[in-house]
């Protein structure tokens, strides 16, 4: 398993860096200024878990698209039934803000859903039923869940080589929203600036021991 999870990890690290979109890419919709917001469903469809990454949600903290994109780059050689959001804030993306062209912080509107970007996540969320969900933030560097998620949090940070910390929800967050429907889901908040090759390897890692069980 281990050595087959090694090869695995390699295969994603040295995937192509074409920008053409993976097979299994779907178009959910799109931003407040019109731009695409995309899943990559990759993977085992018969695995024994459907995971939900996404890699942004505040413009001005994507580092955990290399962790998506590498995801992505595995296609069905995954063992888990994985889906890959890997911006849904493309516009907070595109002026380098936090939240989206509108000026509201997505994720904090988990429970008006007064936005286009947050309805989009809440129409995959509901159709698909993940078994457990991963949001990256930055850039507090650790890893935080409440509630039904601390389990799966701390295994996650284990792997991941982060810190760990029991946080209640904020109001209008996608995890306060997400446990309250029963799922499992948390938030990894990555370090500062671009992602290092060796800590993406570790998420990428901490996402599939995950998908495991």
């Amino acid at each position: 398993m281990l050595r087959a999870l090694s090869l695995l990890l390699a295969a994603a690290a040295a995937g192509s860096s074409s920008a053409a979109a993976p097979p299994g890419t779907r178009q959910l919709g799109r931003s407040w200024e019109g731009r695409a917001i995309e899943v990559v469903r990759a993977g085992d469809r018969s695995g024994p878990q459907r995971v939900l990454v996404v890699g942004c949600i505040h413009g001005n903290e994507c580092a955990g698209t290399a962790v998506t994109r590498r995801l992505a780059r595995l296609g069905s050689e995954a063992g888990a039934d994985l889906w890959l959001l890997h911006n849904l804030n493309p516009d907070g993306l595109a002026h380098r803000t936090r939240a989206n062209a509108r000026g509201a912080d997505l994720n904090r509107d988990f429970d008006t859903f007064s936005q286009r970007e947050s309805r989009i996540a809440r129409t995959l969320i509901l159709r698909i039923r993940p078994d457990l969900t991963i949001w990256f933030h930055q850039p507090q560097a650790v890893i935080r869940a409440w509630g039904r998620s601390r389990a799966a949090a701390r295994r996650y940070a284990r792997i991941a080589r982060q810190p760990y910390r029991s946080l209640a929800w904020p109001p209008g967050a996608a995890t306060r929203w997400q446990n309250g429907l029963g799922q499992v889901a948390f938030v990894v908040e990555l370090p500062p600036g671009p992602l290092a090759s060796d800590s993406a390897r570790r998420h990428v890692e901490a996402v599939l021991r995950l998908a495991e069980r």
